[in-house]
């Protein structure tokens, strides 16, 4: 099985969007399936035309630049079309398999139409909802509306489609799209990398000044639709009641400089500790440092919709899981049990939660064991690339390829 996949950017840049990537592909590469990856415009400049990264081939669309939006996105449909359809030439493979956002899905369309070949279309999240969640789109609006319809057209000529949870499947089945052909693969943790917790790092601690401290601990990009400028507001309330409660994120992003400000004015900006960005190769550290990772992403249509893979590491990690309860987070945490949820959009709710959480020390091994037991058993990679398996199979086999879908292509949903 030769599978080219479709990429809006990719190794080495580092991202949730690159992470998950990296973990298919490998995970692939370990079936024994030959792949190769085709990266578009907006990965931005590349040392070369094709590089290899961690033992994956990757081809790169050189940037469009100096074009007006609708312009822009036209050419750049069209100069990723044009170097997918060389790579198609020189890899020849079975499968076409493009990765959300649309613009990728258009590009790959029109070289699945002129050479004959099957194309699965990946969707990560909706375009429009992510741009809401930015804060660079306006849910309704002209543009919203237009790639939503985009969206929809996309997943109606491609072959199958996956999506990473059920949330974003039963929002395609409503728009009419046929159930059948749609199918979970959801968001999982490459155990090669998340494999053994790390010891606690002192030294690290000791750094951080957190020695002592019970660590509440954020990992991650902040954008506002994560809610942690409700997280600083449930600060104060929480040291109330848990004097050596800490917070310490780790990352950035486009509301740091406003969640630094916040920080600085807050009574207990003393127990406020801004990392910054670290490399892929340390973040272990940090994970083993922090008690519970607190994801309070506030409640709208992409975190409905949506599951994180942040949560999933820090279970593989056997820290402590404390999210909002919105449906994304749903789909992976069982309150009570594999983590806690709490009331989103109210820093109250988070600090009372946060503050019965990190006084009930009894529970946490039994937590910490069931959550690295669910991504063990649920959300491992090594597993679950296996539901990309009959998708292809029916897609390229002649004789299959006519036959109904398989009676669950659905995995873990």
């Amino acid at each position: 099985m030769r599978i080219l996949h479709i990429l809006d950017h990719g190794l080495p840049l580092h991202s949730g969007y690159t992470f998950r990537t990296r973990a298919i592909l490998k995970s692939q590469m370990r079936r024994g399936w030959q792949v190769a990856a085709v990266t578009g415009p907006r990965h931005g400049d590349a040392p070369a035309g094709e590089e290899t990264i961690d033992a994956i081939d990757f081809h790169r669309t050189a940037p469009v630049r100096g074009m007006p939006p609708v312009l822009r996105e036209l050419r750049e449909i069209h100069a990723f079309a044009k170097r997918i359809d060389a790579v198609v030439e020189a890899f020849r493979p079975d499968v076409l398999h493009a990765h959300s956002p649309v613009l990728d899905a258009l590009a790959a369309l029109r070289v699945a139409r002129r050479r004959s070949l099957p194309l699965v279309y990946e969707i990560r999240a909706f375009w429009e909802d992510a741009a809401v969640g930015n804060g660079t789109g306006r849910e309704g609006s002209a543009v919203y509306r237009a790639t939503r319809a985009l969206e929809t057209y996309a997943v109606r000529r491609a072959d199958a489609v996956a999506v990473i949870c059920d949330g974003l499947r039963r929002d395609l089945v409503a728009r009419g799209i046929d159930r059948d052909k749609v199918f979970v693969s959801p968001n999982g943790v490459d155990l090669s990398v998340f494999g053994e917790p790390p010891a606690y790092d002192t030294a690290l601690a000791t750094q951080l000044g957190i020695g002592a401290a019970e660590v509440i601990g954020f990992i991650g990009s902040f954008y506002d639709y994560e809610g942690l400028d409700d997280l600083l507001a449930a600060m104060p309330q929480l040291v109330a009641a848990r004097p050596r409660a800490h917070l310490v994120l780790v990352g950035g992003g486009p509301v740091e400089a406003a969640l630094r400000a916040q920080a600085a004015a807050s009574p207990v900006a003393g127990h406020i500790h801004f990392v910054g960005r670290v490399p892929h190769t340390e973040v272990e550290r940090y994970y083993s440092v922090i008690d519970v990772l607190a994801y309070p992403r506030k409640h709208m249509r992409l975190t409905d919709l949506v599951t994180p893979l942040k949560p999933l590491e820090a279970m593989a990690q056997r820290r402590l899981v404390a999210a909002s309860d919105v449906g994304g987070h749903r789909e992976l945490i069982a309150d009570g049990v594999t983590g806690t949820l709490f009331a989103p959009d109210d820093p109250a709710a988070m600090a009372q939660a946060l503050a019965t959480l990190l006084a009930d020390r009894a529970s946490w091994d039994g937590r910490r064991d069931r959550g690295r037991a669910f991504v063990e058993k649920e959300r491992n990679w090594a597993l679950n690339v296996a539901c990309y398996a009959p998708v292809y199979q029916k897609l390229t086999d002649p004789q299959a390829r006519f036959a109904p879908w398989p009676s669950t292509p659905i995995l873990n949903a």
